[in-house]
Protein backbone atom coordinates (compact mmCIF):
# COMPACT_ATOMS: atom_id res chain seq x y z
CA UNK A 1 0.00 0.00 0.00
CA UNK A 2 1.15 3.59 -0.80
CA UNK A 3 2.28 5.42 2.00
CA UNK A 4 0.02 8.21 1.58
CA UNK A 5 -2.75 6.08 1.27
CA UNK A 6 -1.75 4.51 4.41
CA UNK A 7 -1.07 7.29 6.12
CA UNK A 8 -4.51 8.65 5.02
CA UNK A 9 -6.69 5.75 6.85
CA UNK A 10 -4.38 6.53 9.67
CA UNK A 11 -5.46 9.99 10.11
CA UNK A 12 -9.69 9.11 9.22
CA UNK A 13 -9.07 5.82 11.46
CA UNK A 14 -6.20 5.61 14.15
CA UNK A 15 -5.60 2.45 15.60
CA UNK A 16 -6.41 1.86 19.07
CA UNK A 17 -8.99 4.90 19.19
CA UNK A 18 -12.42 5.97 18.99
CA UNK A 19 -13.78 7.47 15.30
CA UNK A 20 -13.00 10.87 15.81
CA UNK A 21 -15.32 13.44 15.62
CA UNK A 22 -14.38 14.95 12.75
CA UNK A 23 -14.08 12.23 10.67
CA UNK A 24 -17.42 11.20 11.99
CA UNK A 25 -19.28 13.99 11.20
CA UNK A 26 -17.93 14.31 7.62
CA UNK A 27 -19.31 10.70 6.82
CA UNK A 28 -22.57 11.68 8.49
CA UNK A 29 -22.81 14.69 6.32
CA UNK A 30 -22.56 12.77 3.05
CA UNK A 31 -24.46 10.07 4.11
CA UNK A 32 -27.85 12.48 4.99
CA UNK A 33 -27.12 14.27 1.54
CA UNK A 34 -27.40 11.30 -0.55
CA UNK A 35 -29.79 9.26 1.45
CA UNK A 36 -32.08 12.41 1.31
CA UNK A 37 -31.52 12.74 -2.69
CA UNK A 38 -31.94 9.29 -3.53
CA UNK A 39 -35.46 9.62 -1.04
CA UNK A 40 -36.29 12.32 -2.92
CA UNK A 41 -35.04 11.36 -6.76
CA UNK A 42 -36.95 7.98 -6.08
CA UNK A 43 -40.36 9.33 -4.76
CA UNK A 44 -40.49 11.91 -7.62
CA UNK A 45 -39.87 9.15 -10.26
CA UNK A 46 -42.59 6.95 -8.36
CA UNK A 47 -45.37 9.66 -9.16
CA UNK A 48 -43.57 10.34 -13.16
CA UNK A 49 -43.96 6.38 -13.48
CA UNK A 50 -47.59 6.22 -11.72
CA UNK A 51 -48.60 9.02 -14.22
CA UNK A 52 -47.31 7.69 -17.09
CA UNK A 53 -48.74 3.90 -16.16
CA UNK A 54 -52.52 6.35 -15.60
CA UNK A 55 -51.91 7.90 -19.28
CA UNK A 56 -50.96 4.53 -20.92
CA UNK A 57 -53.92 3.12 -18.96
CA UNK A 58 -56.29 5.77 -20.30
CA UNK A 59 -55.06 6.95 -23.75
CA UNK A 60 -52.90 3.69 -24.65
CA UNK A 61 -48.94 3.77 -25.76
CA UNK A 62 -49.99 5.14 -28.92
CA UNK A 63 -52.52 7.32 -30.48
CA UNK A 64 -53.51 8.14 -33.90
CA UNK A 65 -54.54 11.24 -34.77
CA UNK A 66 -56.09 13.42 -37.95
CA UNK A 67 -56.05 16.97 -38.79
CA UNK A 68 -59.56 16.10 -39.95
CA UNK A 69 -62.18 13.92 -38.98
CA UNK A 70 -62.01 10.30 -40.39
CA UNK A 71 -64.91 8.88 -42.38
CA UNK A 72 -65.59 5.58 -43.04
CA UNK A 73 -63.21 5.02 -46.17
CA UNK A 74 -60.16 6.78 -44.30
CA UNK A 75 -60.99 5.16 -40.96
CA UNK A 76 -60.75 2.07 -43.16
CA UNK A 77 -56.97 3.16 -44.49
CA UNK A 78 -56.22 3.60 -40.79
CA UNK A 79 -57.43 0.58 -39.53
CA UNK A 80 -55.75 -1.18 -42.83
CA UNK A 81 -52.43 0.31 -41.98
CA UNK A 82 -52.62 -0.67 -37.67
CA UNK A 83 -53.30 -4.24 -38.66
CA UNK A 84 -50.42 -4.32 -40.72
CA UNK A 85 -47.61 -2.61 -38.37
CA UNK A 86 -46.02 -4.75 -35.94
CA UNK A 87 -46.03 -4.49 -32.40
CA UNK A 88 -49.53 -3.61 -32.50
CA UNK A 89 -51.83 -5.58 -30.20
CA UNK A 90 -55.71 -3.78 -30.11
CA UNK A 91 -56.64 -0.58 -31.23
CA UNK A 92 -60.27 1.64 -30.86
CA UNK A 93 -61.58 4.84 -32.37
CA UNK A 94 -62.34 7.25 -30.66
CA UNK A 95 -64.33 10.15 -30.83
CA UNK A 96 -63.41 13.45 -27.93
CA UNK A 97 -64.54 17.39 -27.27
CA UNK A 98 -66.29 19.69 -24.90
CA UNK A 99 -69.70 19.40 -23.42
CA UNK A 100 -71.27 21.38 -20.52
CA UNK A 101 -73.29 18.64 -17.64
CA UNK A 102 -76.01 20.16 -15.67
CA UNK A 103 -77.43 18.03 -12.60
CA UNK A 104 -79.96 19.82 -10.16
CA UNK A 105 -78.96 23.53 -11.46
CA UNK A 106 -75.29 22.47 -11.00
CA UNK A 107 -73.31 23.01 -13.75
CA UNK A 108 -69.73 21.85 -14.90
CA UNK A 109 -67.76 21.85 -18.30
CA UNK A 110 -65.84 18.55 -18.86
CA UNK A 111 -64.21 16.92 -21.73
CA UNK A 112 -66.03 14.26 -23.00
CA UNK A 113 -64.75 11.20 -24.83
CA UNK A 114 -66.82 8.27 -27.19
CA UNK A 115 -65.31 4.76 -27.27
CA UNK A 116 -66.76 1.30 -29.10
CA UNK A 117 -66.60 -0.27 -25.61
CA UNK A 118 -66.39 -3.48 -27.05
CA UNK A 119 -62.79 -2.45 -28.91
CA UNK A 120 -61.88 -0.19 -26.16
CA UNK A 121 -61.82 -2.67 -23.26
CA UNK A 122 -59.01 -4.01 -25.57
CA UNK A 123 -56.83 -1.00 -25.32
CA UNK A 124 -57.67 0.52 -22.21
CA UNK A 125 -58.43 -1.51 -18.79
CA UNK A 126 -61.19 1.16 -17.37
CA UNK A 127 -63.06 -1.67 -15.21
CA UNK A 128 -59.69 -1.33 -13.29
CA UNK A 129 -60.44 2.31 -12.39
CA UNK A 130 -64.01 1.85 -12.14
CA UNK A 131 -65.18 2.69 -8.18
CA UNK A 132 -69.40 2.22 -8.97
CA UNK A 133 -71.34 1.02 -11.25
CA UNK A 134 -70.59 -1.24 -14.18
CA UNK A 135 -69.04 -0.76 -17.69
CA UNK A 136 -71.82 -3.29 -18.81
CA UNK A 137 -74.48 -1.23 -18.46
CA UNK A 138 -72.92 1.46 -20.75
CA UNK A 139 -75.08 2.36 -23.90
CA UNK A 140 -75.98 5.12 -25.87
CA UNK A 141 -78.22 6.98 -23.27
CA UNK A 142 -75.74 6.55 -20.79
CA UNK A 143 -72.51 8.09 -19.28
CA UNK A 144 -69.46 7.48 -17.11
CA UNK A 145 -68.44 10.40 -14.60
CA UNK A 146 -64.96 10.92 -13.22
CA UNK A 147 -65.23 10.86 -9.35
CA UNK A 148 -64.47 14.61 -8.50
CA UNK A 149 -66.57 15.61 -11.42
CA UNK A 150 -69.61 13.42 -9.93
CA UNK A 151 -69.06 15.52 -6.24
CA UNK A 152 -69.10 18.62 -7.66
CA UNK A 153 -72.47 18.03 -9.85
CA UNK A 154 -73.76 15.56 -6.46
CA UNK A 155 -74.51 13.05 -9.23
CA UNK A 156 -74.56 9.00 -8.19
CA UNK A 157 -75.13 5.91 -10.37
CA UNK A 158 -78.65 5.93 -12.23
CA UNK A 159 -79.29 9.65 -11.69
CA UNK A 160 -80.53 11.43 -14.90
CA UNK A 161 -77.95 14.44 -15.99
CA UNK A 162 -78.64 16.98 -19.10
CA UNK A 163 -75.85 17.18 -21.44
CA UNK A 164 -75.50 20.20 -23.76
CA UNK A 165 -72.98 19.79 -26.90
CA UNK A 166 -71.48 22.54 -29.10
CA UNK A 167 -73.98 21.22 -31.93
CA UNK A 168 -76.93 23.58 -29.57
CA UNK A 169 -74.84 26.94 -30.50
CA UNK A 170 -74.44 26.19 -34.43
CA UNK A 171 -78.07 25.48 -34.56
CA UNK A 172 -79.33 28.72 -32.42
CA UNK A 173 -77.31 30.28 -35.16
CA UNK A 174 -79.39 29.10 -37.27
CA UNK A 175 -82.74 29.75 -35.29
CA UNK A 176 -83.06 26.29 -34.64
CA UNK A 177 -83.51 24.58 -31.26
CA UNK A 178 -81.56 21.69 -29.69
CA UNK A 179 -82.49 20.23 -26.64
CA UNK A 180 -79.85 19.08 -24.09
CA UNK A 181 -79.45 15.36 -24.05
CA UNK A 182 -80.76 13.96 -20.95
CA UNK A 183 -78.50 10.47 -19.82
CA UNK A 184 -77.92 8.11 -17.12
CA UNK A 185 -74.87 7.75 -14.88
CA UNK A 186 -73.98 4.54 -15.80
CA UNK A 187 -70.79 4.44 -13.59
CA UNK A 188 -67.94 6.18 -11.86
CA UNK A 189 -63.98 6.13 -12.65
CA UNK A 190 -61.22 7.39 -10.83
CA UNK A 191 -57.23 7.13 -11.83
CA UNK A 192 -55.77 8.88 -9.24
CA UNK A 193 -55.05 12.02 -11.61
CA UNK A 194 -56.55 15.27 -10.13
CA UNK A 195 -57.35 16.80 -13.76
CA UNK A 196 -58.95 13.38 -14.91
CA UNK A 197 -60.54 12.47 -12.05
CA UNK A 198 -61.80 16.40 -11.89
CA UNK A 199 -63.26 17.02 -15.65
CA UNK A 200 -63.90 13.62 -17.88
CA UNK A 201 -66.84 11.63 -18.72
CA UNK A 202 -67.06 9.12 -21.01
CA UNK A 203 -69.61 7.48 -23.25
CA UNK A 204 -70.83 5.35 -25.96
CA UNK A 205 -69.24 6.57 -29.41
CA UNK A 206 -72.80 6.76 -30.99
CA UNK A 207 -73.80 9.18 -28.42
CA UNK A 208 -70.69 11.28 -28.72
CA UNK A 209 -71.46 10.93 -32.68
CA UNK A 210 -74.61 12.20 -32.09
CA UNK A 211 -73.85 15.07 -29.19
CA UNK A 212 -71.64 16.71 -32.20
CA UNK A 213 -73.57 15.59 -35.36
CA UNK A 214 -70.18 13.70 -36.25
CA UNK A 215 -72.53 11.23 -38.26
CA UNK A 216 -69.96 8.16 -37.95
CA UNK A 217 -67.00 10.08 -38.18
CA UNK A 218 -63.97 9.79 -35.60
CA UNK A 219 -61.57 11.93 -34.56
CA UNK A 220 -58.58 8.96 -34.18
CA UNK A 221 -57.52 5.91 -33.16
CA UNK A 222 -55.97 4.76 -29.48
CA UNK A 223 -52.89 1.86 -29.62
CA UNK A 224 -52.38 -0.33 -27.42
CA UNK A 225 -48.85 -2.57 -28.01
CA UNK A 226 -47.20 -5.77 -27.98
CA UNK A 227 -45.74 -6.27 -24.47
CA UNK A 228 -42.21 -5.36 -25.24
CA UNK A 229 -43.10 -3.07 -28.03
CA UNK A 230 -41.39 0.47 -28.09
CA UNK A 231 -43.68 2.86 -28.77
CA UNK A 232 -41.08 5.22 -30.31
CA UNK A 233 -40.62 2.34 -33.30
CA UNK A 234 -44.07 1.58 -33.61
CA UNK A 235 -45.18 5.26 -34.09
CA UNK A 236 -41.88 5.44 -36.64
CA UNK A 237 -43.48 2.60 -38.68
CA UNK A 238 -47.06 3.90 -38.44
CA UNK A 239 -46.40 7.54 -39.82
CA UNK A 240 -44.62 5.53 -43.06
CA UNK A 241 -48.05 3.90 -43.65
CA UNK A 242 -50.74 6.53 -42.60
CA UNK A 243 -53.09 8.19 -44.99
CA UNK A 244 -52.19 11.89 -45.23
CA UNK A 245 -53.64 14.01 -42.38
CA UNK A 246 -52.86 11.72 -40.22
CA UNK A 247 -50.01 11.05 -37.60
CA UNK A 248 -48.75 8.66 -35.11
CA UNK A 249 -47.77 9.75 -31.25
CA UNK A 250 -46.55 8.37 -28.63
CA UNK A 251 -48.03 8.90 -24.70
CA UNK A 252 -45.19 10.91 -24.37
CA UNK A 253 -45.49 13.14 -27.12
CA UNK A 254 -49.14 13.19 -26.73
CA UNK A 255 -48.62 15.05 -23.69
CA UNK A 256 -45.53 16.79 -23.72
CA UNK A 257 -45.99 19.88 -22.25
CA UNK A 258 -46.87 17.97 -19.06
CA UNK A 259 -44.40 15.70 -19.34
CA UNK A 260 -41.76 18.48 -19.45
CA UNK A 261 -43.05 19.91 -16.78
CA UNK A 262 -42.54 16.88 -14.41
CA UNK A 263 -39.05 16.61 -16.30
CA UNK A 264 -38.41 20.19 -14.94
CA UNK A 265 -39.09 19.78 -11.75
CA UNK A 266 -37.34 16.76 -11.05
CA UNK A 267 -34.35 18.61 -12.62
CA UNK A 268 -34.45 21.22 -10.44
CA UNK A 269 -35.27 19.34 -7.16
CA UNK A 270 -32.63 17.27 -8.34
CA UNK A 271 -30.13 20.82 -8.50
CA UNK A 272 -31.24 22.13 -5.11
CA UNK A 273 -30.71 19.15 -3.48
CA UNK A 274 -27.06 19.05 -4.76
CA UNK A 275 -26.14 22.07 -2.62
CA UNK A 276 -26.69 19.64 0.44
CA UNK A 277 -23.50 17.34 -0.93
CA UNK A 278 -21.91 20.86 -1.43
CA UNK A 279 -22.42 22.03 2.37
CA UNK A 280 -21.09 18.28 3.76
CA UNK A 281 -18.40 19.04 1.09
CA UNK A 282 -17.44 22.36 2.60
CA UNK A 283 -17.49 20.35 5.84
CA UNK A 284 -15.15 17.98 4.66
CA UNK A 285 -13.03 20.80 3.88
CA UNK A 286 -12.74 22.52 7.20
CA UNK A 287 -11.93 19.12 9.44
CA UNK A 288 -9.34 18.80 7.01
CA UNK A 289 -7.79 22.35 7.02
CA UNK A 290 -7.95 21.94 10.90
CA UNK A 291 -5.97 18.34 10.24
CA UNK A 292 -3.53 20.36 8.08
CA UNK A 293 -2.85 23.09 11.17
CA UNK A 294 -2.98 20.75 13.48
CA UNK A 295 -0.19 18.24 11.77
CA UNK A 296 1.85 21.11 10.52
CA UNK A 297 4.94 20.09 12.02
CA UNK A 298 4.39 15.92 11.01
CA UNK A 299 3.71 17.26 7.58
CA UNK A 300 7.17 19.56 7.42
CA UNK A 301 8.72 16.25 9.22
CA UNK A 302 7.62 14.09 5.97
CA UNK A 303 9.06 16.70 3.82
CA UNK A 304 12.33 16.67 5.35
CA UNK A 305 12.02 12.96 5.21
CA UNK A 306 11.88 12.86 1.13
CA UNK A 307 8.61 13.08 1.11
CA UNK A 308 7.64 14.71 -2.21
CA UNK A 309 4.31 17.49 -2.09
CA UNK A 310 2.43 15.82 -4.54
CA UNK A 311 2.58 12.45 -2.03
CA UNK A 312 1.40 14.98 0.51
CA UNK A 313 -0.97 16.32 -1.45
CA UNK A 314 -2.07 12.85 -2.17
CA UNK A 315 -3.03 12.21 1.37
CA UNK A 316 -5.38 14.58 2.25
CA UNK A 317 -7.58 13.92 -1.33
CA UNK A 318 -7.34 10.35 -0.38
CA UNK A 319 -8.93 11.05 2.93
CA UNK A 320 -11.84 13.63 0.96
CA UNK A 321 -11.98 10.15 -0.99
CA UNK A 322 -12.97 7.87 1.44
CA UNK A 323 -15.13 10.04 3.63
CA UNK A 324 -16.98 10.57 0.35
CA UNK A 325 -17.47 6.47 -0.18
CA UNK A 326 -18.24 6.01 3.23
CA UNK A 327 -21.32 8.21 3.74
CA UNK A 328 -21.89 7.32 0.37
CA UNK A 329 -22.49 3.60 1.35
CA UNK A 330 -24.02 4.41 4.70
CA UNK A 331 -26.49 7.36 2.53
CA UNK A 332 -27.21 5.05 -0.17
CA UNK A 333 -28.15 2.05 2.72
CA UNK A 334 -30.15 4.82 4.75
CA UNK A 335 -31.85 6.31 1.72
CA UNK A 336 -33.35 2.86 0.83
CA UNK A 337 -34.32 1.84 3.90
CA UNK A 338 -36.36 5.50 4.51
CA UNK A 339 -37.85 3.84 0.98
CA UNK A 340 -38.77 0.85 2.45
CA UNK A 341 -40.51 2.42 5.43
CA UNK A 342 -42.24 5.69 3.52
CA UNK A 343 -45.39 4.81 3.50
CA UNK A 344 -45.16 3.75 7.90
CA UNK A 345 -43.46 6.88 7.97
CA UNK A 346 -46.30 8.96 5.92
CA UNK A 347 -48.98 7.34 8.07
CA UNK A 348 -47.30 8.34 11.43
CA UNK A 349 -46.87 12.34 10.56
CA UNK A 350 -50.26 11.87 9.31
CA UNK A 351 -51.89 10.55 12.67
CA UNK A 352 -49.50 12.90 14.28
CA UNK A 353 -50.80 16.17 12.60
CA UNK A 354 -54.24 16.15 10.87
CA UNK A 355 -55.56 12.55 10.92
CA UNK A 356 -55.07 9.88 8.13
CA UNK A 357 -58.91 10.64 6.40
CA UNK A 358 -57.85 14.61 6.08
CA UNK A 359 -54.65 13.59 4.73
CA UNK A 360 -55.60 12.05 1.76
CA UNK A 361 -58.63 14.28 1.46
CA UNK A 362 -56.68 17.28 1.42
CA UNK A 363 -53.20 15.92 -0.32
CA UNK A 364 -54.81 13.05 -2.80
CA UNK A 365 -52.49 10.46 -1.56
CA UNK A 366 -52.32 7.64 1.04
CA UNK A 367 -49.57 6.06 0.16
CA UNK A 368 -46.12 7.78 -1.83
CA UNK A 369 -45.14 5.99 -5.00
CA UNK A 370 -41.16 5.18 -5.16
CA UNK A 371 -39.54 4.23 -8.79
CA UNK A 372 -35.84 4.43 -8.25
CA UNK A 373 -34.05 4.81 -11.92
CA UNK A 374 -30.49 3.23 -11.84
CA UNK A 375 -29.16 5.97 -13.87
CA UNK A 376 -30.25 8.72 -11.09
CA UNK A 377 -28.53 6.39 -7.75
CA UNK A 378 -25.58 6.17 -10.33
CA UNK A 379 -25.53 10.11 -10.79
CA UNK A 380 -26.20 10.60 -7.24
CA UNK A 381 -23.27 8.27 -6.04
CA UNK A 382 -20.78 9.49 -8.71
CA UNK A 383 -21.84 13.37 -7.49
CA UNK A 384 -21.20 12.21 -3.91
CA UNK A 385 -17.74 10.45 -4.37
CA UNK A 386 -16.61 13.47 -6.65
CA UNK A 387 -17.45 16.30 -4.84
CA UNK A 388 -15.95 14.59 -1.69
CA UNK A 389 -12.97 14.02 -3.71
CA UNK A 390 -13.12 17.69 -4.67
CA UNK A 391 -13.39 18.97 -1.39
CA UNK A 392 -9.64 17.48 0.02
CA UNK A 393 -8.06 19.35 -2.68
CA UNK A 394 -7.78 23.08 -1.04
CA UNK A 395 -6.40 21.28 2.30
CA UNK A 396 -4.00 19.19 -0.27
CA UNK A 397 -2.58 22.63 -1.72
CA UNK A 398 -2.08 23.95 1.68
CA UNK A 399 -0.51 21.11 2.92
CA UNK A 400 1.36 20.79 -0.03
CA UNK A 401 2.56 24.44 0.26
CA UNK A 402 4.24 24.01 3.15
CA UNK A 403 7.98 24.33 3.70
CA UNK A 404 9.90 21.62 5.57
CA UNK A 405 12.24 23.86 7.58
CA UNK A 406 8.99 26.27 8.43
CA UNK A 407 6.35 23.58 9.48
CA UNK A 408 8.68 21.84 11.92
CA UNK A 409 9.37 25.64 13.48
CA UNK A 410 5.81 26.09 13.90
CA UNK A 411 4.67 25.59 16.94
Amino acid sequence: MPWPVYLALKQLFPSGRRLPFFTLISVVGVALGVALMLVTMSVMGGFGHQIKTMIIDTQGEVQVKASVLLDKPAAAAVEKALAATPGVQAYAPYAAGMVMLEFESRPAFPAIQGFNYAQMKKVVPLDRYLIAGSLDQLDDDSIILSSILANSLGAGVGDIVSVYSPLALERARKNELLLPRDVRVAGIFAVGHQQLDSSTVLCSLRLMQDLYGLEQKVHGYNVRLQPGADEYVVAAALNRQLPAGTHALTWFESNADFQAVISFERNMIFFLLTFIIIVAAFSITSSLLVTVVRKTREIGLLGAMGGRARHVAACFCVQGLVIGVAGTVLGVGFGFGLLYYRNAIVHLIASLTMGQDVFEKFYQFSSLPRHTEPRDVALIILFSILASTIAGLIPAWRAAKLQPVEALRSE
